[in-house]
């Protein structure tokens, strides 16, 4: 008789994710930086991980909102939801009121609302670069949806 597949979640460094996140993300690179990441593994195998760092955006900053800069999973199913709920539980129990993420809006969003985060609109989406402060855009630069979870 097979045995069943756990989906266990274990602690994992930044590097870790970023390893794991430039192997798996379809669209985005590693982050710089974070306030902490969460995996979910089956025995050794890291199935998943999620890297919760401060909000890209520093209108949001205000030290009650972080924001989950990058969930990245390969083809188990239900990875992602766990991620989100976890890293949810932990940043409630750190005191923040409100953790956010963006989708694309081909995403669907099934894992977000599987782990109870609620859709609150659509960000402009655009590049970051400016003239005072010129960037190679490397991310998609169409509108993406902004989903919360709040207290």
């Amino acid at each position: 008789m097979p045995m069943k597949s756990i989906l266990e979640l274990v602690p994992i460094s930044l590097e870790e994710a970023n390893a794991f996140v430039s192997q798996h993300h379809r669209h985005h690179d590693p982050v710089v930086g974070h306030k902490f990441s969460i995996a979910v593994s089956i025995g050794d195998r890291i199935c998943g991980v999620i890297i919760v760092g401060r909000p890209v955006s520093r209108m949001l900053d205000n030290g009650t909102t972080p924001e989950v800069t990058r969930c990245c999973a390969d083809s188990t199913t239900h990875v992602c939801s766990k991620l989100y709920r976890a890293a949810w539980r932990v940043c409630e129990n750190l005191g923040y009121k409100r953790l956010i993420t963006y989708t694309l809006p081909e995403g669907g969003g099934a894992s977000l609302r599987g782990a109870g985060f609620k859709l609150i609109g659509e960000s402009g989406g655009g590049s970051w670069s400016r003239k005072t402060r010129p960037r190679v855009d490397t991310h998609p630069m169409q509108s993406k949806l902004c989903w919360e979870m709040a207290v």
